[in-house]
């Protein structure tokens, strides 16, 4: 298996888009996760009792087969009083089985619901540990849509396994009950051919085992693309559900640039590609079609064909053929469970590759980067913070010489508790990475990072995140709502210029829409004041506010005189607010990037060297994904 996973996910497997894992494997995994997630002995009883009813189930079947022989023996004799007795045999069979019928019916939806539980929480429970969703983002097509997989596939695969596994138990149970009845039935049949006697011990049992094989053989023959065509149809109708949910959630930018044609042409190509898949899965089921509904036409007729020169020569009264037509149509249909369930059989193992894969995948977030180079990380007093010959590297996995990137110009750094400091310089330089490289996120480079505790850090992106629910609970985020007394978060909304807002501060909304971005970021910035963290590191948070609203953050930033800041980035207002000590980074542009002695720049070439910023990697394209605040990781 060490092979299968090598190398770092979002380095050198951008373009893989699964594991080669055998059905085995992937089916152990899963089972893992269920055998260690808290619904076991939920789903463990509901299984035992499932068991059992099916039992009785496949019992009463039984009797009712054998309900056939008198029943038809009466209408044989035209004994019309045996037949209303029959009837109410018939009817406190039924009955009986009508009750058991329902509360399997039941029992199967609690068990898929319970296996739906289970495997949702484990698959948001390892999706969520410290920085692995971040990093899965940046892993290339396994990365790509995580709600299908944790909301679509996690339900279709609890759902379908409860049915197949289930449906196959029944299957074996009713087998086994009827086999041995068609058995005994076929037993006595003697067929008589040009004056010769003989007899075939079970004949009846041989001649469902064949048909139901022959229907096996060509539904597997028929349908063997379907498992491949299956996921595909799954992959891209997640491809096509993001790229509608993106488009929604950038309607204003994409009205504004006037990009609703371009928008239409790339969502209309999502939509050919999933109905491309389509059209190949629906001819494949209609070529399975003809099997199954071919082989289930036929079974109407066959089974009497079976047993029809046993009841012609007089070996088998009607009751005794009709009993014997039940069994073996009872024996066929446990025997050809899998060509009728070969559709969903191929989706159910679709499904599974979709979710074992995610699940690997963010297991495999959990391994050291696979880096040349990688800034060295160290604890330091709560009162101190230091950076030692730091330089980041453009991308993951390559040379700075290969790249590009930035160096701080200021080789050894030291930063007290308290301190206010802008890093700012070229304007070439992408100084994101030099934020998610400080939270722990992009450790592509060189030199020493020494940080305070992690608790003690609190990290401010450009983006603001504003989760779902109350404001009050967006305010503590990731605390709890009631971490904060009421008076400390009215007079922290207040200080942040949002006094509207204090009268809504549990009404439920979508926050991250009522609010402009000013607004989200200030919400931001209350919360600093409720949680006085020891250090600040900020990433361009001011750049593009309305100057009022600089002016105001920059006020309530001058409040917290104990607390050290550091911000990235351009701002004048933070600046004037707070003197702060400038430090600078200096590009370092990659080889392909430096300017040919040769040849001299002007005016229009010079300007767009000069906006050639080096691309960061997967990771540094998904540093929004990291919240309004996020504790470093130290």
């Amino acid at each position: 298996m060490a092979d299968k996973t090598k190398g770092r996910p979002g380095i050198r497997r951008e373009d893989r888009v699964g594991y080669d894992f055998s059905l085995t494997y992937r089916l152990g995994v899963m089972f893992s996760a269920f055998w260690n997630s808290q619904v076991r002995g939920k789903v463990l009883f509901l299984a035992t009792v499932l068991i059992l009813v099916i039992l009785l189930t496949a019992y009463g079947q039984v009797i009712l087969n054998e309900w056939n022989a008198p029943f038809y023996d009466s209408l044989e004799r035209r004994d019309l009083g045996e037949f209303f007795h029959q009837l109410e045999i018939f009817a406190m069979i039924a009955g009986t089985l009508l009750l058991l019928n329902v509360l399997q019916a039941w029992l199967n939806q609690m068990t898929a619901l319970y296996m739906r539980e289970g495997l949702s929480r484990d698959l948001v429970d390892q999706w969520l540990k410290r920085k692995r969703a971040l990093r899965l983002a940046s892993s290339g097509l396994i990365g790509v849509n995580p709600d299908q997989r944790l909301h679509e596939d996690s339900r279709n695969l609890a759902e379908s396994t409860t049915g197949l596994v289930l449906g196959l138990l029944q299957s074996t149970i009713l087998l086994v009950s009827f086999i041995g009845v068609l058995w005994e039935l076929s037993r006595g049949f003697i067929f008589h051919i040009s004056g010769h006697s003989f007899s075939i011990p079970g004949y009846m049992v041989w001649a469902a085992i064949f048909y139901a094989a022959s229907a096996s053989v060509l539904s597997q023959v028929v349908g063997r693309k379907l498992v491949k065509l299956n996921a595909d149809r799954f992959s891209k109708e997640a491809e096509l559900r993001f790229t509608l949910m993106h488009a929604n959630e950038n309607m204003p930018a994409i009205t504004v640039a006037r990009g609703e044609e371009n928008e239409r042409r790339r969502i209309n190509t999502d939509i050919s590609s999933v109905l491309r898949v389509v059209k190949r899965l629906a001819m494949a089921n209609t070529n399975l079609t003809w099997v199954s509904a071919g082989y289930g036409w036929l079974v109407i007729v066959i089974p009497i064909i079976v047993a029809a020169p046993a009841y012609f020569s007089g070996g088998l009264t009607l009751g005794q053929l009709m009993m014997s037509v039940g069994a073996f149509n009872q024996v066929n249909t446990a025997l050809r469970w899998y060509v009728a369930n070969f559709g969903p059989i191929a989706e159910w193992r679709a499904t599974l590759m979709r979710v074992t894969d995610f699940r690997q995948a963010l297991l495999d977030m959990d391994e050291d980067y696979d880096l040349k180079d990688s800034i060295a990380y160290e604890d330091t007093a709560p009162d101190t913070l230091t950076l030692k010959d730091v330089v980041i590297n453009a991308k993951i996995g390559e040379d700075i010489d290969e790249c590009g990137g930035f160096r701080l110009r200021e080789s050894d750094v030291v930063i007290k508790a308290g301190e206010k400091i802008m890093i700012n310089g070229d304007h070439s330089v992408n100084r994101k990475l030099l934020f998610q490289a400080m939270a722990g996120l992009w450790p592509c480079g060189s030199g020493t990072m020494g940080l305070p505790p992690a608790d003690d850090m609190l990290f401010v992106p450009q983006i603001a995140y504003i989760p779902g629910g109350t404001l009050r609970e967006a305010l503590a985020f990731p605390e709890s709502a009631d971490a904060y007394e009421k008076s400390a978060v009215e007079a922290a909304l207040e200080k942040a210029g949002l006094h509207s807002l204090i009268a809504r501060l549990d009404t439920r909304a979508r926050w991250d829409k009522l609010l402009d971005s000013d607004e989200q970021k200030a919400i931001g910035f209350a919360r600093l004041l409720l949680v006085r963290p020891r250090w600040i590191v900020f990433d361009e948070v001011l750049e593009g506010m309305e100057p009022e609203w600089q002016e105001t953050m920059a006020k309530l930033l001058t409040s917290m005189p104990e607390t050290g800041m550091i911000y990235i980035g351009r701002s004048e207002a933070y600046l004037e607010a707070l003197q702060p000590r400038v430090l600078h980074l200096q590009a370092l542009p990659s080889k392909s990037e430096e300017p040919q002695p040769q040849v001299a720049q002007t005016g229009a070439s010079a300007s767009a060297g000069a906006a050639a910023i080096p691309r960061p990697g997967a990771l540094g394209r998904s540093r929004r994904t990291t919240g309004y605040m996020d504790k470093a990781s130290g």
